[in-house]
């Protein structure tokens, strides 16, 4: 994800931007997505990494949960209870974030309090949430809800068709093989392989070629037959 910006920045110096750039997960990041769309114009659109918190994968009050009231500096829990601490502060990595805490007054005595946290101590009972700034967290949750749509599904799908066309450049035309020392000569090799690609495309679509079937990797070839 450290690439993203730099790619979109050489590519604006050439004027060659695209309006929505499709990338795996591991580039999607809430942050990557709202800094391409402020600076460049950019849709980054990729599946957003899901929450690992043990609320979300035990069933309990996630993150999602909590309404987020930003004009306010408030948060709401979904029994009611209001955040009593608000403040904005860095993560280990040294990010923006906004730290909410509930008071333990409220949490002690509400039964859904296992759903929430798991602190053993009875004094210190207030649930605890870490925010991303408010574009970030907006940008992810909108993008979680859009990855649940046809539209988005039937968008992102032509990723598969890049990774495949990179998989056959690499497979059948050595494109990571370089025959050459120095980069210039290594981008002309890249430009030529890129051509004799689309010649072997059209060869294809001229001669009625059927596409040849999926590879099945070994794993999948250690399957018993039935």
């Amino acid at each position: 994800m450290r690439l993203v910006a730099p790619i979109h920045a050489h590519l604006a110096e050439r004027g060659l931007q695209p309006d929505c750039h499709l990338v795996d997960a591991g580039y999607a990041t809430a942050r990557e997505v709202v800094t391409a769309r402020r600076m460049h114009k950019v849709n980054l659109m990729g599946p957003i990494l899901a929450s690992t918190s043990w609320q979300t994968r035990d069933g309990g009050f996630s993150q999602a949960d909590f309404a987020i009231d930003w004009v306010n500096r408030q948060v709401t829990c979904p029994k009611g209870a209001i955040s009593s601490r608000w403040i904005e502060d860095r993560s280990q990595e040294g990010t923006a974030v906004v730290r909410a805490r509930f008071p333990t007054a409220a949490c002690r005595p509400c039964k859904s309090w296992e759903q929430c946290t798991r602190s053993n101590s009875k004094w210190d009972m207030g649930r605890r949430i870490t925010l991303r700034p408010q574009a970030e967290y907006e940008a992810s949750q909108q993008a979680r809800t859009q990855e649940d749509t046809q539209e988005w599904k039937e968008q992102y799908a032509h990723q598969a068709v890049v990774e495949g066309t990179i998989s056959q450049a690499v497979r059948a035309f050595g494109l990571r093989e370089c025959r050459y020392h120095g980069l210039a000569k290594t981008r002309l090799q890249h430009q030529l392989t890129a051509a004799a690609m689309n010649f072997h495309h059209l060869n294809a679509w001229w001669t009625d070629t059927p596409r040849a079937c999926t590879r099945t990797s070994h794993l999948a070839a250690l399957r018993p037959a039935r």
